[in-house]
């Protein structure tokens, strides 16, 4: 029984080239775009203009300073306030620089001229790099001027340096020492895809059935057991899945350089472990919405809200608690902290033995559901 439930799941894949390009073509396609796009880690050099309404060698100082700066690149420097602002709304530029006329005069009579920045914080990324680098460059000047005013009314350089940065900050980022944003990113992104893909194709292979009138063969060929037919439905997904996830890994670990220092073989049953929860996930959807439109629906919208309840890029704990707690049922969240854990901080595996636990009984979901799917596809009625 079960080894003709396997086949024609082999068979229900075969016929159908939709279920094969989502299954290999789209996952892996996604791993290379997400590695490409964050090959460098920060997406720096934000397009910035600078406003120099002063002409003098201090303004010019300040300028080069801002084009040292990592984050932004200084692309045009216009006369006015109004260009700049025009060439911020083109989105030509994601922010500008103003430097106030008579700025050299003002700062050598003792006087505080004011530097204005603006940010186009409607693009939240470039907006807060263009921020973060101008800032930077204003608390430096600020500084140069201070200590230089200090040192021509004969206070002493080291007095000097204690009053302009009284405490000197080291900073030691731990495990991701760039920083590289793709480090975390990349796998989280590239498993919620794999997450969303296998859901979906978990919930459309199963209501197929149902939409082909085909459940009572799908049944009979199982000898009357749901377990057996969506076992041996699943297992040929599985095992293309399995592959897809590993060779997903093996592109991010040999091309993409992500750092592991966990033993390979952890994230590979990491890996395995996730497809199966996911598809225990996608079994529980079509179980409970045993009808191939709602289901699908369901499914996309639900998996669409990992990408962002999952912690991934803002921390579960501060979300307020009714968002939060829908984070935990997402088999991307335990992924993204066993892989955290593992992979990036190399913990031994004991500290990641809830996340694994948790992935390990996510395909019970689908035992819950298994006499409302039997019952569905012994009825067998599509509502279209």
């Amino acid at each position: 029984m079960f080894k003709k439930s396997f086949i024609l799941g082999c068979r229900q894949l075969c016929t159908r080239r939709i279920f094969l390009f989502a299954m290999i073509v789209v996952p892996l396609l996604m791993c290379v775009f997400f590695i490409s796009l964050l090959q460098e880690g920060l997406p720096v050099r934000v397009p910035t203009a600078v406003v120099d309404l002063d002409r003098s060698e201090m303004s010019r100082a300040l300028i080069r300073n801002l084009k040292a700066q990592q984050l932004v690149d200084v692309t045009t420097e216009v006369e006015s306030y109004d260009k700049a602002m025009d060439a911020m709304r083109r989105t030509e530029v994601y922010g500008f620089y103003v430097i106030p006329a008579n700025f050299q005069r003002d700062a050598i009579a003792g006087e505080v001229p004011t530097l204005n920045y603006y940010s186009n914080m409607a693009y939240f990324v470039p907006g807060t790099f263009s921020y973060k680098g101008y800032k930077s460059v204003a608390v430096v000047s600020a500084a140069a001027l201070v200590k230089d005013k200090a040192e021509s009314a004969g206070v002493p350089g080291r007095t000097v340096n204690a009053l302009v940065q009284p405490v000197a900050i080291d900073i030691n980022p731990i495990n991701n020492p760039w920083p590289n944003y793709s480090l975390y990113m990349t796998p989280s992104f590239v498993a919620g895809t794999l997450e969303l893909m296998i859901v979906l194709i978990t919930i459309m292979t199963i209501t197929y059935e149902i939409k082909e009138h085909t459940a009572h063969r799908w049944l009979d060929t199982a000898g009357g057991s749901m377990v057996i037919a969506l076992t041996g439905k699943l297992l040929p997904q599985t095992l293309i899945w399995l592959v897809v996830g590993w060779c997903c890994q093996a592109l991010m670990y040999s091309w993409g350089g992500f750092i592991l220092h966990c033993p390979l073989w952890q994230v590979l049953l990491l890996m395995a472990l996730y497809v199966v929860a996911c598809q225990g996930v996608g079994v529980f959807i079509a179980g409970l919405i045993p009808n191939p439109r709602f289901a699908l629906s369901a499914g996309a919208l639900l998996m669409m809200l990992a990408f962002s309840v999952s912690g991934i890029s803002f921390p579960v704990e501060k979300m307020y608690g009714a968002i939060g707690i829908f984070a935990y049922i997402y088999p991307m969240r335990w992924f993204f902290l066993a892989h955290v854990s593992q992979a990036l901080n190399g913990l031994p595996l004991y500290y990641s033995r809830v996340a694994i636990m948790v992935l390990a009984l996510m395909p019970l979901l689908g035992l819950i559901v298994v006499p409302r799917l039997k019952k569905a596809m012994q009825k067998c009625v599509y509502v279209p």
